[in-house]
């Protein structure tokens, strides 16, 4: 009867030890699981950190690695403490407001301009228009006014192309001959194309657009005549 009791004692005493122990690899079990989500989220987390870094550098790339946007702020950058800086350069931009003084060589005099950073090509107000041929190549020959004296200077330039405008009040497009003419406004001295229309019922015969701009300025529309004359300008004339 003894070694019964002795028996049955010692199968309770495996049974509780059993039962401890597969409790005590339950408990392993879900510590292990708890830290394999918490290194799958540091891992997630150090990826998205990545990425950003990654956006934030690519976004201050030189225009050189940059096709699409030439205009990109140039930088510079700095390890210190094994942690990389990026320093931005100043912006070397002309700052230009919405009306400035711009020389236009031919005709060789200043206008006062309308900087329009809404308008893809700058245009030139354009009366008496008439096309024609020399040596075999299309030109232009058309009138502008001198802001001064009022008077008529007459222009002949090579015909590049024509350019389809359309305007807001007008639902038919146009096409517009287009001409290159230099233009300087402050330091930016830059031979661009001009579509030839006539603005004489607007304040300024001169538009100037993005072909310009692109690069070269940025635009306060709420200022006028931020630039002064650059008085080193030479007639040119590159047709």
């Amino acid at each position: 009867m003894n070694g019964l009791s002795e028996r049955e004692a010692a199968i309770s005493a495996r049974e509780s030890e059993l039962v401890t122990l597969f409790a005590e690899l339950v408990e392993q079990k879900k510590a292990l699981e708890n830290n394999q989500t918490t290194n799958k989220e540091e891992n997630v987390s150090s990826s998205k950190t990545a990425e950003c870094s990654c956006d934030s550098i690519s976004d201050l790339t030189p225009a050189a690695n940059t096709q699409k946007d030439k205009s990109t702020a140039k930088y510079t950058r700095t390890v210190s403490g094994g942690v990389e800086k990026i320093h931005l350069a100043p912006d070397s931009r002309t700052l230009l407001g919405r009306i400035e003084k711009v020389y236009m060589d031919p005709p060789g005099m200043e206008f006062n301009a309308r900087i329009d950073t809404g308008a893809q090509t700058s245009s030139l107000n354009a009366i008496d228009i008439v096309e024609f041929e020399r040596d075999g190549k299309p030109h232009v020959r058309f009138n502008v006014i001198n802001p001064k004296t009022g008077e008529k200077t007459e222009i002949t330039r090579r015909l590049r192309r024509y350019a389809r405008v359309k305007e807001l009040n007008n639902k038919e497009s146009q096409n517009r001959p287009v001409v290159r003419m230099r233009v300087v406004i402050a330091d930016i001295d830059e031979q661009i194309n001009f579509t030839l229309v006539n603005r004489s019922n607007l304040k300024h015969q001169v538009l100037i657009g993005r072909n310009f701009l692109r690069d070269l300025a940025i635009v306060d529309v709420s200022k006028k005549y931020t630039t002064a004359r650059n008085e080193k300008v030479k007639q040119v004339d590159l047709r």
